[in-house]
């Protein structure tokens, strides 16, 4: 699964590009986004002028085959209103479709993430009624 992962590039919007390490990572001029498969999370890592212990989390859980649970988010103070817990979601949300897994969302800035992005795509993921467009 991570060579599948990594070998496989996805399209993101406007400031983000796409790069590829290990694990999948998406980069912009302020923030590097890796996804760690093995501890089911994919971590904001602020670019370079920050300190690097300030780091933002996305974590999950499977809970079953072929399905997730998207549980939290966390953005320290330092990075938070800079669009950080967007990229999270937003990289949580194309590993989604790229593995083709269904996903519960328990994290309210997630939910939120998805009302304020109601593209078809992610749409199709999401388990029950928990997001509603």
């Amino acid at each position: 699964m991570a060579f599948k992962i990594t070998s496989r590039l996805c399209t993101l919007p406007h400031q983000v590009r796409s790069c590829q390490v290990t694990s999948r990572c998406f980069s912009s001029s302020r923030f590097q986004v890796q996804h760690d498969p093995h501890a089911h999370r994919f971590t904001l890592i602020p670019s370079s002028g920050t300190d690097p212990d300030e780091v933002a989390v996305l974590h999950y859980k499977f809970t079953g085959e072929k399905e997730v649970d998207l549980m939290s988010t966390y953005v320290p103070e330092s990075i938070r209103g800079q669009g950080a817990a967007a990229l999270l979601s937003q990289a949580a949300m194309d590993f989604l479709v790229r593995e083709d897994l269904k996903a519960r969302i328990s994290c309210w800035y997630i939910k939120k993430y998805l009302q304020e992005h109601p593209r078809e795509l992610y749409k199709d993921r999401v388990i029950a009624d928990t997001f509603q467009s």
